[in-house]
């Protein structure tokens, strides 16, 4: 399987509803966004994806949440706003700006910390 990706950082503001300070109030994390498509075969170009495509992709989806507060941009009935539930919205934004593509996944993983992070995979 081939895999093509890129990564972003943006700055970001959620709170974690019912759990204690720092997590329960207004926080920010910097975000590390990766996100990875993968495709069994390469396409007529010689490539999984074009990765201009990708990455300007990544880069309008980060632009809509940064410095800005989660739950004002994410899907309202998420709930709490999670790495889990951010990843899966920018999948979103960017199975939409890719295109329907047969046979093709993309992987995104959202970091909070160096150390932990939450993803969402699933077909183009």
């Amino acid at each position: 399987m081939y895999e093509t990706g890129t990564a972003l950082q943006v700055r970001a503001f959620h709170v974690m509803p019912g759990l204690p300070p720092p997590e329960g109030e207004r926080h920010s994390h910097d975000y590390r966004l990766d996100v990875v498509v993968h495709r069994d075969e390469l396409d007529a170009r010689g490539m999984v994806v074009d990765l201009d495509l990708l990455d300007q992709a990544l880069r309008n989806a980060a632009a809509q949440v940064a410095d800005a507060d989660l739950e004002q941009v994410l899907p309202d009935d998420a709930g709490a706003i999670t790495v889990e539930v951010f990843a899966r919205w920018v999948h979103g934004r960017l199975a939409g700006a890719l295109g329907r593509q047969p046979d093709v996944t993309l992987a995104v993983r959202v970091w909070e910390s160096a150390t932990a992070f939450g993803g969402y995979t699933a077909p183009v």
